[in-house]
């Protein structure tokens, strides 16, 4: 691997695990009070398991990006996968604002519906460029399908 690959992989997950701990600073605002409350379904894990997923999630994130950005940024097809890489994870970023730090299940249902049709592109966009950056974003788009049942069913219960 080389140096510039290195670098940009290592910057790429910066990015993408502050958008994370962004997003926690909204959750951890509610999680032991507001989300407590709600009503969830049968099939919800427990609080537990959100922080490990989430934070492997990102890492994939930041290794398909700095991927994808090592072949160029100058290059056509890699700014247009960067472009909707970049949206999709501000975003993902709002989703836990919307939910959480906002308290309305129904916006983030809108927003989270969005973020997974705007994954089904960048994994389109990085395919393009890099076959196994794309594949890299395929545990994310599996997460964000069970994440936007989740947030209907507790749309739908409370």
């Amino acid at each position: 691997m080389n140096k510039d690959l290195l670098v940009r992989i290592v910057l790429s997950i910066i990015i993408c695990l502050l958008v994370g701990t962004i997003g926690s600073l909204a959750t951890q605002s509610s999680i032991d009070n507001w989300y407590v409350g709600l009503m969830k379904p049968s099939w919800s894990p427990p609080n537990w398991v959100f922080a490990p997923v989430w934070i492997t999630l990102y890492i994939l994130m930041g290794i398909a990006a700095g991927i994808v950005w090592n072949r160029g940024f100058y290059h056509k097809w890699v700014k247009t996968a960067l472009y909707h890489f970049g949206f999709q994870l501000i975003l993902n970023g709002m989703w836990s604002i919307i939910f959480f730090g906002w308290q309305e299940p129904f916006l983030a249902l809108l927003a989270i519906c969005g973020l997974f049709i705007l994954v089904i592109f960048t994994i389109k966009w990085f395919k393009v460029v890099n076959r196994w950056s794309a594949a890299l974003l395929i545990p994310y788009l599996l997460w964000l399908a069970f994440a936007t049942a989740l947030n209907f069913e507790i749309w739908r219960l409370n």
